[in-house]
């Protein structure tokens, strides 16, 4: 779980994940908060025994809490979870059915698919996923319908052979790159979604959709090596 600044939710959204009884583990990757989040997660998140806190010095971008959450992680199965509440994990169950079945080494949410909920918000960020979704898949030749969904989840020995390069949001195309070069076995989950307004606290901006651009072509075309000391 990367988290950055998000004192408001972190409390809820630690109830929420501990209450699912498919979580063993709790990465929280702590990427420099100083608006006392931090306070919270050293004196009672840590003291949960499923819980591991991780502190970075100063913030690095969701991409690096990512990555540094990845290399301690030792459960079979990796959920990506932001620490807002826009995602529920009561979906955890959902999601990685597929894996435990032994259908898919990935599931990726999709908030444009199946019969859950969503708040209504911005309809320029809708046109903007849709046109990055597509654009992912002419790359990847996947038939995602929601690239830029948070909730992905991997097999841990899968993201534990690869690098990740990313350290902003171009974190979620890398992995669909990356998913794709690996010839990963795919499902895709329909997802509820609560999302948030700027005021509340969202903070992905346009800024993030043009690197989303560049992270598709710079990781579905070059380099084709992805897994540690190997190419494919």
């Amino acid at each position: 779980m990367p988290v950055y600044n998000e004192r408001a939710t972190i409390e809820e959204i630690l109830r929420r994940v501990l209450a699912q009884p498919c979580v063993s583990q709790l990465v929280i990757v702590d990427d420099g908060s100083t608006d006392g989040t931090r306070d919270y997660l050293r004196n009672e998140a840590a003291k949960h025994p499923a819980v591991q806190v991780i502190y970075h010095e100063q913030n690095g971008g969701k991409g690096a809490a990512t990555r540094t959450g990845i290399a301690a992680a030792t459960a079979p199965f990796v959920i990506i979870q932001d620490a807002d509440l826009e995602y529920d994990p009561a979906e955890y169950g959902a999601l990685i059915e597929p894996l435990i079945a032994d259908k898919a080494d990935a599931v990726f949410g999709s908030r444009f698919i199946g019969g859950q909920g969503h708040r209504v918000l911005y309809f320029w960020h809708m046109v903007g996923n849709k046109i990055l979704t597509l654009f992912s898949n002419m790359f990847t030749n996947l038939n995602l319908t929601d690239m830029e969904c948070c909730y992905k989840v991997f097999r841990r020995d899968f993201l534990q052979s690869i690098t990740l390069e990313e350290n902003g949001f171009g974190v979620e195309p890398e992995l669909a790159a990356k998913a794709a070069l690996g010839e990963l076995r795919i499902f895709e989950v329909g997802v509820s979604y609560n999302g948030r307004t700027y005021k509340e606290g969202k903070k992905i901006t346009y800024k993030d959709g043009f690197r989303a651009i560049y992270a598709i072509v710079r990781y579905s075309l070059a380099p084709r090596e992805i897994f540690k000391g190997s190419s494919l």
